[in-house]
């Protein structure tokens, strides 16, 4: 605890967002101050990763998951750098230590809804549309509440023109999980347009732009919905 407290201010102004303050903070530190190694390579991995400098936060995570003793291999702090790790792995190709970490984490029981979540995300961005219907479906199995799943499974069913009456149930149900959330919104203003119902889609969509206006693919969207419901 003694070494916590002198990482202090940099954990507050990670944890306010204030993310490239938290980097000056920790590289800054001086070399006699009294501050567990492992402690500050987990904030500097972090706040790299907040940043999307992966190359740099995977080598302080990295740090942490290997100096950790047999009694910590499962702790949730082992588990958390595990899982960004994983993520960070799969979006710059290093698919085999991703897949190494994934089996870890799902080994382990971390967060499994999450964790398939998130590879189905990352599937979807690389245009594996299989792969990443796979893990959604996974992910609901897990936990068939999770938003993040149930949203992202009517999307990418819609975008494929697949079971649109499906993808709208999910996309409802994801919704009221998350009222205020423009991808949750967005999502069902696009089922709708797949299912040419124009003016519905419309609505949601306009709802989600309002509540990101700097989203592209939710401008796109909109723009394409207006174009035929005129």
């Amino acid at each position: 605890m003694a070494e916590q407290e002198g990482i202090e201010e940099g954990i507050s102004l990670y944890n306010r967002g204030n993310y490239s303050g938290a980097l000056a903070f920790f590289l800054g530190l001086p070399q006699e101050a009294r501050v567990d190694p492992i402690d500050l390579a987990y904030y500097l991995g972090l706040t790299y990763a907040k940043l999307d400098r992966y190359d740099d936060a995977m080598i302080y995570l990295e740090q942490v998951v290997t100096a950790s003793g047999e009694e910590a291999k499962e702790s949730d702090r082992v588990m958390q750098c595990r899982y960004l790790l994983a993520v960070m792995y799969c979006k710059t190709g290093r698919q085999d230590l991703a897949d190494f970490e994934l089996n870890n984490l799902i080994s382990a029981g971390y967060k499994n809804a999450s964790v398939y979540a998130s590879f189905a995300f990352i599937a979807w961005q690389k245009g594996d549309t299989d792969t990443c219907i796979k893990y959604y479906e996974k992910s609901l199995e897990e936990d068939e509440n999770n938003a993040t799943a149930l949203n992202g499974l009517g999307y990418v069913l819609a975008c494929q023109n697949k079971d649109l009456a499906r993808a709208l149930s999910l996309c409802k149900k994801a919704l009221t999980f998350a009222p205020e959330s423009a991808a949750c919104l967005d999502s069902i203003g696009w089922v709708y347009y797949k299912m040419g119902l124009y003016s519905q889609s419309r609505k949601y969509l306009e709802q989600a732009l309002a509540k990101n206006p700097e989203n592209e693919t939710i401008a796109k969207h909109l723009h394409e919905a207006e174009q035929v419901d005129q």
